[in-house]
């Protein structure tokens, strides 16, 4: 039985056979190898986002892990903009994620929470990183060959090829935060999954918050938050 916060942090978390760590501890390792032996890389999120900004994360977002390095960031950034904080410019100093305080709507793993949202989150990410249109019929086959080597189980590899065979749902994904913070997790998620460097990855991304009724200086500081704590 696919279990969905497990589906989530092995996202982002998946260790890399013989790089000796997780993605975000081995991002620049794992690009190599993943150009020296691309059926080698052993984690959801390099099989599908390559060099994205997810495997990226750095300091404090890194520390709090994969489910709680999103609320924390969602939350940072949300707490920041509730408080009325100038947003951080490009350059500027780290900023400190702050863990999602526990039990809140912003904690992602609580049991309070609805245990289905974190497969909403996987699939913003796998929309977001499907968002330029590169994931054709070949590359798509790529991916489930390199999923069948990427240690995870056979249940998260059938929701992901899954996921990859049918169009993309964008009112499912809406439809899946019911609260303010699970609508700033969602843009957060999908965020992390790309750098928007196309018209059509940047176009998502402002239809998304659109979508999602997220204010212009919140998704702001959503960007600069995650900006700041990637490398």
């Amino acid at each position: 039985m696919l279990d969905p916060k497990k589906l989530l942090n092995d996202f982002l978390g998946s260790r890399i056979p013989g790089a000796g760590g997780t993605v975000r501890e081995r991002a620049g390792q794992a690009g190599q190898m993943a150009k020296d032996n691309p059926l080698a890389t052993g984690a959801i999120a390099a099989v599908l986002l390559g060099t994205g900004v997810g495997r990226e994360l750095t300091g404090s977002a890194v520390k709090l892990g994969a489910a709680a390095a999103v609320g924390g960031l969602a939350y940072t950034a949300w707490k920041n903009y509730k408080e009325g904080r100038a947003v951080e410019q490009a350059g500027s100093a780290e900023p400190e994620v702050l863990p999602p305080p526990q039990g809140s709507e912003f904690d992602i793993e609580a049991d309070s929470q609805d245990g289905e949202f974190p497969l909403a989150l996987v699939r913003a990410m796998i929309a977001a990183a499907r968002a330029d249109g590169h994931i054709d019929d070949e590359e798509r086959a790529r991916i489930i060959d390199k999923l069948a080597v990427s240690g995870i189980d056979d249940d998260e590899q059938s929701f992901v090829r899954a996921e990859l065979a049918r169009p993309v749902d964008l009112d499912s994904i809406v439809g899946a935060a019911r609260t303010e913070a699970q609508r700033v997790e969602l843009y957060t998620a999908s965020r992390l999954a790309i750098e928007p460097r196309t018209r059509a990855e940047r176009g998502y991304l402002d239809m998304l918050a659109g979508r999602l009724q997220l204010p212009d200086p919140l998704v702001d500081h959503i960007e600069a938050t995650i900006a700041g704590a990637t490398a």
